[in-house]
């Protein structure tokens, strides 16, 4: 994948789907959603112009076919993360690891299930609750760690070297504006808003990082094929403008390729074991959306994870589609494979983000734009905790869930979102874990 970094020109603008009015300030200052940075980039390739794009084609509702109606459906993208002046990426904090100055894992499932589950308002399918094993403290962790500090959290290394955590204010300022309501007639003030505004400034030096491709077939043949974000970004080591956000910030992209991935790698093997049962955690280094499906509520649970036991329902085997596989003929295969015998035992989850965002009116698609749907995202850092019934089966549930999936890092091959996988949602990466010590 490409590597895109993004340097602002000025403030940038990311409003949530909150009100805007009198005291409300917008809360422009946050940290962009993937959706955002994915839309950014999706202007950015209608605006270019390429020549000879391959387009989906579209049914209206009268039977009538529109060739290519719909492009860019091909562009893969994760991130946004911040950064820094010295090259380093920065990404979210494992909440489970609640201990200020280190990525030591402080939140740990309690051993025992009864008799209390019952009566408990733990929501099914989980089995244990998880409790702090560390001393209350008011003091905020650091909300931000490289990649080396996830890597030590993830191989319980160095748990102590606070060298790579950092907060918001190690490469972002939030800056307070006002405004007032404009009569598009006079321009003039209306007489009616006012409104304050949080705008995000980063620190000189510091960028938005992105992943992104988006390869497009070359005259209709799917054996040849070419990656449209280096045709828009293709000056390599100087800089491109983009418009990403809100009030129309602009951003300049520096583009290259053949980068190492810089996301933290998960584990495979070696997982710690309980009661003769492999312990795998997961945990998300993106936000992930579930959505309700039939009986199966979503919300924090995974869509893949069935609601009424905890039985993980990805499937044990050989799920790739070859070439010659046609689509039917391989859901059928996969169907019949087995599943993981693994469940999910407990959860660590932070408060919902909202997802929402505008759509542009689309002749061609007959849609008439306007706000688009709210879902509620499970937070970034937000851990599962699985109980694998023997070593492959924890070996087999760290493959499918590791955004990586094996030992091989240089691929993104997972995304476990049920929506907006292509917007860089669902990723994540295993490790191993244990029961509270005092709970055993």
């Amino acid at each position: 994948m490409n590597t895109l970094l993004l340097e602002p020109t000025d403030i940038l603008f990311f409003r949530d789907g909150r009100p805007m009015s009198g005291s409300l300030a917008g809360h422009g200052a946050a940290w962009p959603l993937p959706t955002v940075t994915n839309a950014a980039l999706h202007a950015a390739l209608h605006r270019a112009a390429i020549n000879g794009t391959h387009g989906h084609d579209h049914h209206h509702r009268n039977g009538e076919r529109i060739t290519d109606a719909r492009k860019f459906g091909s562009l893969v993208t994760v991130g946004p993360f911040p950064v820094l002046r010295s090259g380093a990426w920065l990404f979210p904090r494992p909440l489970d690891a609640g201990q200020p100055g280190s990525t030591a894992t402080t939140y740990l499932p309690l051993a025992s299930a009864s008799p209390w589950r019952e009566t408990s308002s733990l929501p099914a399918p989980l089995l244990h609750a998880t409790a702090n094993t560390a001393a209350p403290t008011k003091t905020p962790p650091a909300p931000w760690w490289t990649a080396a500090a996830w890597q030590r959290y993830l191989d319980l290394s160095d748990l102590s070297d606070p060298s790579d955590l950092f907060h918001d204010e190690s490469f972002c300022d939030t800056e307070h504006t006002y405004g007032i309501g404009i009569d598009p007639t006079t321009g003039t003030q209306d007489g009616k808003q006012f409104y304050s505004a949080h705008s995000l400034r980063l620190k000189p030096g510091c960028r938005l990082g992105l992943l992104a491709e988006a390869w497009d077939k070359i005259a209709d043949d799917p054996a040849h094929k070419r990656d449209l974000i280096k045709e828009v970004f293709s000056n390599s080591g100087t800089c491109t403008p983009v418009t990403v956000g809100g009030q129309q910030r602009v951003c300049t992209v520096e583009c290259s390729s053949g980068q190492p991935i810089p996301l933290p790698r998960g584990k495979s093997a070696g997982f710690a074991t309980a009661c003769g049962k492999h312990l795998v955690k997961w945990a998300l280094i993106t936000p992930a959306i579930f959505p309700e499906i039939g009986d199966h509520k979503g919300g924090w649970l995974p869509s893949w994870i069935r609601h009424t036991d905890g039985q993980v329902m990805l499937k044990s085997g050989d799920t790739a589609r070859s070439e010659r596989e046609g689509r039917e003929t391989w859901r059928k295969r996969v169907a019949a494979l087995p599943e993981i015998p693994a469940i999910l035992v407990a959860a660590l989850t932070g408060k919902p983000v909202s997802v929402t965002g505008y759509a542009l009116p689309h002749e061609a698609a007959e849609t008439h734009g306007g706000a688009k749907p709210t879902h509620l995202a499970v937070p970034a850092g937000s851990v599962y905790y699985f109980e694998c019934e023997n070593e492959n089966a924890a070996r087999t549930l760290a493959v499918a869930l590791n955004w990586h999936g094996s030992d091989d890092a240089t691929t993104l091959r997972n995304r476990r979102s049920t929506l907006f996988g292509e917007k860089g949602f669902g990723l994540g990466v295993c490790a191993s874990w244990n029961f509270h010590p005092k709970s055993v």
